[in-house]
């Protein structure tokens, strides 16, 4: 029907990244104030404010059950939180080379040089790193898992997206055809 059900309220900056849960009973929002917000979707209220990030949260994303939610942040870290508690369980420094989470911190003269062709994968438990995807030609401006956890997608300025076994760590698929940086992929 089109029809509004509620008009989420609370954070002090734009929101630039959101995330349902896979039972769609609650939304997160991330902002540009610093903080990650859960609501009810159904009652339309605030449950909890994730505080932790010194800069802007750009992404965010529900684990696969629900019960924890994973923040990336312009501070150089990503931050495991629980959902229920809203406590933040693991916070990891992200390493030099993969600082930036989005060409929007890049000078252009400073883009010639930076090693922005890869995407980094972290174990979210522990925070140990388990690989680098290549093959990109430019920066890579989104990423996400399948459903099932089997599959990496990539989304990247050079116009292309690409699909990745999360097992082997290998290019099983190379999207292209845009005509210019594809910013989303899901």
């Amino acid at each position: 029907t089109g029809k509004c059900y509620h008009t989420f309220r609370g954070h002090s900056a734009e929101i630039v990244c959101l995330s349902f849960n896979l039972q769609s009973t609650l939304v997160a929002t991330g902002s540009m104030d610093t903080t990650a917000k859960l609501w009810d979707i159904e009652k339309g209220e605030e449950i909890v404010t994730l505080s932790g990030h010194s800069a802007e949260i750009i992404a965010l994303s529900f684990n696969t059950t629900g019960d924890r939610i994973i923040t990336g942040s312009f501070d150089h870290t990503v931050a495991v939180w629980d959902v229920g508690t809203g406590r933040k369980g693991l916070y990891m420094l992200l390493y030099e080379s993969t600082r930036y989470l989005s060409s929007k911190l890049l000078k252009k003269k400073e883009k010639k040089n930076y090693p922005y062709l890869f995407t980094q994968l972290w174990n979210a438990m522990t925070g140990t790193h388990i690989a680098t995807l290549t093959g990109h030609s430019d920066e890579i401006l989104d990423v996400c898992f399948d459903y099932a956890g089997q599959r990496i997608a990539t989304a990247s300025a050079d116009g292309s997206a690409r699909v990745y076994n999360a097992e082997t760590k290998k290019c099983i698929a190379k999207l292209e055809g845009h005509g210019g940086e594809i910013s989303k992929v899901s």
